[in-house]
């Protein structure tokens, strides 16, 4: 879909340097681009590159403003790779899909489908579940009894949505999910060593404009709810426990892992393959590197703060722990 520079730059907020009736028709890498792409920068080292590519508009930070003068169109922004993405809902939209339901998809004849719904090859819609307006339910995918999935979602393939969940608007999840599994709790016999199975008869309540990664597992609360805040992103192959509150504009990379019942604050950043044990607290603002652990139980705090490690430390703590092993093992 073609743009000129200035529906653009009014779009994203940017102002323009030179022609503003270019058009635009897509976005691209720097290396890739060409006539009638859209590139960014952030980092003043890669803007002659940019300005010397294929691109017939460049989309940077204020030190363009200073930069030679140039025949390419120049957008200004204060967060160039932000503007950039949403340039890319303009200049490259998601194709339009009809809506409907599949001729081979099951729904339930107590299911309530909103306007503009899409049900693709074998899905099951299960008894009393609420489809928001223009959501789509992808090939394969089952949504279980009194599921109750907002507007404008989006469930990719075989994503499995166990019955009771709740999904806010704009929710993402994508292929292999599986959302509101039962939590892993069980009881001991102490005269035989058997285990029982904990009631796991809780739900799992999601927030708006949550993005969750293919083969994720959230599992549903055991007595009380799971929740998952507004605007968090879930990697792939993530797992969250019975029982966890996790909250708004939260961050958690791939091979992450959570126990039961714990507390991640708003605003926190989570690595790849962290673990956390159960009952612990993640406190608002706080960042914890890949590979960290956090013992049963404890609190990290610090808006702002690093951490590193198993057990998790504050990453200055962590590089002279091990600097001073470092020597250590040099003396030996």
């Amino acid at each position: 879909m073609k743009h000129t520079v200035l529906e653009v730059a009014e779009h994203i907020q940017a102002r323009v340097l030179g022609e503003g009736g270019v058009e635009l028709r897509g976005i691209a890498s720097i290396p890739a681009a060409a006539s009638g792409d859209l590139v960014f920068v952030d980092d003043e080292k890669h803007l002659g590159h940019a300005l010397k590519s294929q691109a017939s508009a460049v989309l940077a930070g204020e030190f363009a403003v200073a930069s030679p003068t140039t025949a390419k169109a120049l957008l200004i922004s204060r967060q160039p790779k932000l503007a950039f993405a949403r340039a890319a809902q303009i200049l490259c939209p998601a194709a339009e899909e009809a809506s409907g339901v599949h001729p081979s998809a099951v729904v339930h004849a107590t299911a309530r489908l909103g306007k503009g719904v899409r049900i693709e090859e074998r899905a099951v819609i299960g008894e009393d579940v609420e489809i928001g307006d223009h959501t789509r339910i992808a090939a394969g995918s089952v949504i279980g009894s009194k599921v109750k999935i907002g507007d404008g979602c989006h469930i990719y393939p075989n994503v499995t949505i166990y019955p009771g969940a709740r999904l806010g608007k704009r929710v993402i999840v994508h292929a292999g999910a599986v959302l509101g599994s039962d939590g892993f709790g069980y009881v001991r016999e102490q005269s035989d060593g058997h285990y029982e199975k904990f009631p796991q008869i809780g739900r799992l309540e999601i927030g708006d404009d949550v993005e969750i990664g293919a083969n994720a597992t959230v599992d549903r609360g055991a007595l009380e709810v799971t929740r998952i805040g507004r605007g968090t992103k879930i990697d792939n192959l993530v797992h969250i426990g019975h029982n966890c509150q996790i909250g708004e504009d939260v961050v958690i990379a791939a091979q992450t892992g959570f126990s039961g019942s714990v507390t991640v604050q708003n605003n926190v950043i989570l690595g790849g393959q962290v673990g956390v044990g159960e009952h612990a607290r993640i406190e608002e603002g706080v960042m914890l590197g890949g590979q960290g652990g956090v013992l049963p139980g404890k609190v990290l705090r610090g808006k702002g703060v690093a951490f590193w490690g198993t057990p998790a430390q504050p990453l200055r703590q962590y590089l002279k722990q091990l600097a001073a092993l470092g020597k250590l093992a040099r003396k030996q």
